[in-house]
């Protein structure tokens, strides 16, 4: 199957009460297990890459094309969208002209009048091609490729001015956060979710920062209309957890165990098994074929 955008899937989201998982890819070993995992629970699923992990792996048509042959390869049949992470007004326009199927330009940074702007040239230019378009208010905590936020609530006004711009997904902060969630962290801010629901209406919101908040929370954020879920750090710290314990154990220095096949796989399979996980939660298992 060719990559697809957001939009059916986040609809069928929205109308059946589960989340689609947005887990980040940085290379070829994270894309495979991701995908794999997808194809074996049913699941639609979206790769998000960071403007960061793109550089890593050297340019938005390295990854977009990496990304559709393994589709091919590996005979995924369950819908899966190539989305930007976090991207900048130029990096959108790249990754649309890579041939991602869905972007998020994330303006949350300038004024709002001019987060309004170059989203709608941004949704103009996606729609074009094909593709889909989620944007941010507010802030979300934590750092992302070096942006650090201070975690604010959005003001469901400017989210009413968001959508306006015809985008296709909503990111608004409600007090998640990018990264590890500390000790003292209070939750998230559930009034101001369905404060924001009652501007926005029926219309699929995002949740950053997927890692380390409580299945109960993750739940209740989908009740009130969350249908993408981010998920990144989780899957980072899976896979050094085992990667450390193969290394720990010698296995690196045990005949070919030097291999990077043999070095990476329990690290791969540790991602496989967090993928599931979440996707069990997040309930978009066996809603592949929709």
């Amino acid at each position: 199957m060719p990559l697809v955008n957001a939009k059916d899937m986040e609809a069928k989201a929205l109308a059946g009460h589960y989340a689609v998982g947005a887990f980040n890819i940085n290379n070829l070993e994270w894309t495979k297990a991701i995908l794999q995992t997808a194809q074996e629970l049913n699941s639609p699923v979206m790769l998000g890459v960071s403007e960061g992990a793109n550089k890593y792996m050297c340019g938005y048509e390295v990854v977009a094309d990496m990304v559709k042959a393994m589709i091919k390869s590996l005979n995924i049949t369950v819908p899966v969208a190539l989305h930007l992470d976090h991207g900048t007004y130029e990096g959108a326009k790249k990754a649309l002209k890579a041939g991602y199927s869905s972007v998020m330009f994330d303006g949350s940074h300038y004024p709002l009048e001019e987060n309004l702007e170059k989203t709608r040239e941004i949704v103009t230019i996606a729609h074009f091609l094909g593709a889909t378009v989620e944007a941010e208010v507010g802030t979300i905590g934590g750092e992302e490729d070096g942006v650090v936020g201070m975690g604010e609530v959005a003001d469901p006004e400017e989210c009413a001015l968001l959508k306006s711009t015809g985008i296709d997904m909503l990111a608004a902060g409600i007090g998640n956060i990018h990264g590890k969630y500390p000790a003292n962290w209070k939750g998230l801010q559930f009034d101001a979710l369905a404060n924001i629901k009652a501007k926005v209406g029926d219309f699929p919101l995002v949740l950053h920062g997927g890692t380390g908040i409580p299945e109960d929370q993750i739940k209740k954020a989908i009740s009130l209309g969350v249908t993408k879920i981010n998920v990144n750090t989780e899957c980072q710290l899976y896979f050094q957890e085992a990667t450390r314990k193969y290394i720990e154990a010698g296995k690196d220095l045990e005949g070919k165990g030097f291999d990077p096949r043999k070095l990476l796989a329990p690290g791969v399979d540790a991602i496989k098994e967090i993928v599931r996980i979440k996707m069990e939660m997040f309930g978009s298992v066996g809603h592949g074929n929709d």
